[in-house]
């Protein structure tokens, strides 16, 4: 397939408040030709929830195909959005993937989520807000599983609490958000034993979205006994994507790709 940017809805997006690039969410699919369905990820750039990173987009996708995953770069709605829509969209996407997988060449049954930053939050919503649908069913698409089948969480923004990432917690949520709603968002409280096996990577020097965000959720996934993984560097700044230039983070790629390996031989559960 070509790379192609394809609408989550295709009559337009519940929420949506006008009919610009930044009101349609979409994915663009970068598909591996096998001889067999290949499993596959769909990437969450991050941004604060106020952009998206394109450095965490392509080349990320890019590198899955490398190691035989097909990839969706999701395009989902950021601020002046706000939750419940970017939601809504990495459910979607889950979901239309899982609709257009045997024309796609995809495993379903192997179908992850993978976030940088805000966009790791994103993808830990996912994996853990699974049961609650974002926005009301719009066509039999949303009637299929939205659960990840596993996640990986780059640097992810987590917690609301102490440690949170102030910036992305606005842009999600507003001004004065509902405590409530501060609560929800907080994943490493949603985490419970159907949340997928999870990658997590971050450095401790991260002055941008602190390594406690990482280990909070390592924390509540090994006392749910959720296979996990986690990385922490100990230096590096925030933001670094592939870490190709940076001296050990740049091993983060093969230690996933390792155990990606051990999710599709289904070696974890």
């Amino acid at each position: 397939m070509e790379e192609t940017r394809i609408l989550l809805w295709s009559d337009g997006a519940p929420g949506a408040m006008g009919n610009g690039m930044e009101d349609m969410p979409a994915i663009t699919p970068y598909l591996v030709q096998a001889d067999k369905p290949t499993p596959a990820v769909v990437i969450c750039p991050g941004g604060g929830y106020a952009r998206r990173a394109q450095h965490e987009g392509e080349p990320v996708a890019r590198w899955l195909n490398s190691i035989g995953f097909s990839a969706f770069v999701l395009d989902y709605r950021v601020a002046p959005y706000h939750h419940p829509y970017p939601l809504a969209d990495v459910q979607r996407a889950l979901r239309l993937v899982r609709h257009h997988a045997a024309e796609w060449g995809i495993d379903d049954k192997h179908l992850g989520v993978l976030g940088f930053s805000a966009g790791g939050h994103l993808a830990s919503t996912a994996a853990t807000l699974f049961d609650m649908n974002a926005v009301p069913e719009a066509d039999a698409i949303d009637q299929l599983s939205c659960r990840p089948d596993f996640a990986v969480l780059c640097y992810p923004v987590i917690s609301s609490g102490a440690y949170k990432h102030a910036g992305s917690i606005k842009n999600l949520l507003g001004e004065n958000p509902d405590a409530d709603l501060l609560e929800l968002l907080s994943t490493e409280k949603q985490v419970t034993d159907r949340t997928p096996p999870t990658f997590l990577w971050h450095t401790a020097s991260d002055t941008g979205v602190p390594v406690e965000n990482s280990m909070l959720f390592a924390q509540a996934l090994s006392a749910h006994k959720v296979p996990f993984a986690l990385h922490i560097f100990p230096f590096g700044r925030h933001g670094l994507g592939l870490a190709a230039d940076t001296t050990q983070v740049q091993a983060w790629p093969e230690l996933c790709a390792a155990w990606l390996a051990e999710m599709v031989a289904g070696s974890a559960r």
